[in-house]
């Protein structure tokens, strides 16, 4: 398995990047520890969290996922310098809204160093846009963490092309560092929020990519295949939107080349968005050791042209 260099960021993360947003969700502290472990002894590096993981859990208050990695980084006898823990800031934790300001950002960016347990972030997104501040003072923020070294990197997460170029223009104009990340929503299901524009943008600019919902909530698993078979699934509602009859023809594509590589659908899903243009590496997440082979295998998946023709048509 061989790591990816991430656009102009100087940092090298494995070709999936782990999903810890279950972390203290549906995965606990103890089988979180148990995932880390086998993570880095398989070689992947890479952790994207958020401040706001997982707020929305009864009784939460946002941070548990970072703070169970904090405590892993601190209790697993690996040194801070081998792993690369991306995280976020922006969702609303109590303020009532989304926040990019500059005294959200180097307020917070504390709160999220001292549950990481780390004296720096390898790579800070701006989790949402905020049309309330002006990307000149978000950056402006930002700017002053990097030359703190507190973050190494900067990104942003659900921008749009125009949004993205507007920041560039900004930054252009300013003198202030430019991001060079983008998270966008894509999954063979999904693909209109990256294919197009803000792919063709990123590819030009060299801008690493970072993409969520590899697996579009699960549905590229498999295991939903009709609606009853959602419920009381933790992620269950959102199955509907994909049960259609393209859905259903990207299924049953994964079905046939899982089958023609040995591997399981969610391999395949994510092979299938780490060899597309102008990615770098999906995220994925796991909550058992059985689901995060599927990750493993994925690392080490190499798609054929045809293989990856067939699952393009069939996600058209």
């Amino acid at each position: 398995m061989e790591l990816r260099k991430l656009g102009r960021t100087g940092l090298s993360i494995s070709p999936v990047v782990f999903g810890c947003n279950v972390f203290g969700w549906t995965a606990d502290e103890k089988t979180s520890f148990e995932l880390l472990d086998r993570l880095f002894d398989a070689g992947f590096n890479t952790l994207d969290t958020a401040d706001s993981y997982n707020r929305w859990v009864p009784g939460h208050v946002g941070g548990e996922s970072e703070a169970i990695i904090g405590k892993w980084l601190k209790q697993s006898g690996y040194s801070r310098d081998k792993a690369i823990i991306v995280t976020k800031v922006g969702s609303d934790m109590g303020q009532g809204k989304k926040d990019l300001s500059a005294k959200w950002i180097l307020e917070e960016v504390e709160n999220s160093l001292r549950r990481l347990q780390s004296d720096y972030i390898d790579l800070y997104l701006a989790h949402w846009p905020d049309e309330t501040v002006t990307h000149e003072e978000t950056l402006g923020a930002f700017a002053k963490l990097k030359e703190q070294g507190k973050v190494r990197s900067i990104g942003c997460s659900n921008y749009d092309a125009g949004l993205m170029q507007e920041s560039f223009d900004a930054a252009a104009k300013a003198g202030l560092p430019r991001y060079d990340v983008l998270q966008p929503e894509y999954n063979l299901y999904t693909r209109n929020k990256f294919e197009g524009p803000t792919g063709d943008l990123c590819i030009r600019q060299e801008i690493g990519v970072i993409s969520y919902y590899a697996l579009a909530a699960g549905f590229l698993t498999g295991k939903y295949r009709k609606p009853e078979d959602a419920e009381g699934a933790a992620r269950g509602g959102r199955m509907g939107s994909y049960l259609d009859e393209r859905g259903l023809r990207v299924l049953a594509a994964l079905d046939q080349v899982a089958a023609e590589t040995g591997t399981g659908l969610a391999s395949v899903a994510i092979a299938w968005v780490a060899a597309r243009p102008g990615i770098t590496a999906p995220i994925a997440s796991a909550t058992s050791l059985k689901q995060l082979e599927a990750i493993v295998a994925a690392g080490n998946l190499k798609l054929s042209d045809d293989q990856m023709k067939r699952l393009n048509e069939a996600g058209a």
